[in-house]
């Protein structure tokens, strides 16, 4: 999973970007600050992998962020995304930097670049296009990506309601020692502790769609 911070004081485009990304699987915004300074103030209690901000904002912009985050890669989205603009953010060390209208497919795949070690570079924008439609798919942690067939046929069964053991065991013509199996291997994959937490998390994963 790719914890994400946005900086942004334009609070609308925060939290529309912060919802479409938190509808992904491989992708969690786990804060959003009106400025760079509030980041900076609030990202060492909730870490990110990757900081998304813009340049130009009251009360600190995107130039303090980029100087206070060192060890975690951020990745400039603005409204004015100028040759002026994105000369000052690649000289202050962003990873990454699109306009606010870039789709949310760009914006995704950009982050999991950037959360694997990757840098566009912002002179030319050579190579650009082939890093981002190399990160153009969603990254399943290791636990989820591990998940057998049957445990993904409980998890549908979980995401629609269907919790009891004794329920389970009949619908998979299996025995409750079995499901109860199942479902601490599910639990552990998905570093859950319980049914609910193990069926919100399989519909934000995707994998309560029946195949």
């Amino acid at each position: 999973m790719i914890r994400v911070w946005i900086a942004d004081d334009h609070t609308l485009f925060a939290q529309g970007l912060s919802r479409a990304l938190d509808n992904l699987p491989d992708i969690r915004v786990v804060g959003i600050a009106a400025s760079g300074s509030e980041l900076l103030d609030q990202i060492g209690s909730q870490p990110a992998e990757v900081v998304i901000t813009d340049l130009e904002m009251p009360g600190g912009g995107g130039a303090s962020v980029l100087e206070g985050v060192e060890e975690t890669p951020v990745i400039v989205v603005t409204m004015h995304a100028s040759d002026e603009q994105r000369k000052a953010a690649a000289e202050a060390g962003a990873a990454g930097f699109f306009s606010k209208s870039a789709p949310l497919t760009t914006i995704a795949a950009a982050i999991r670049a950037v959360a694997a070690g990757e840098r566009f570079d912002l002179e030319t924008e050579e190579g650009n296009d082939e890093l981002l439609e190399r990160y153009s798919q969603p990254q399943l942690d290791p636990g989820a990506a591990s998940l057998t067939e049957r445990e993904k046929e409980i998890l549908r069964y979980l995401a629609k309601g269907v919790s009891a053991t004794d329920e389970l065991a009949e619908l998979l013509f299996i025995s409750q020692k079995t499901v109860k199996n199942h479902l601490a291997s599910i639990f552990q994959k998905l570093a859950v502790s319980d049914r609910t937490q193990a069926a919100i998390e399989a519909i934000r994963l995707g994998l309560a769609e029946d195949e």
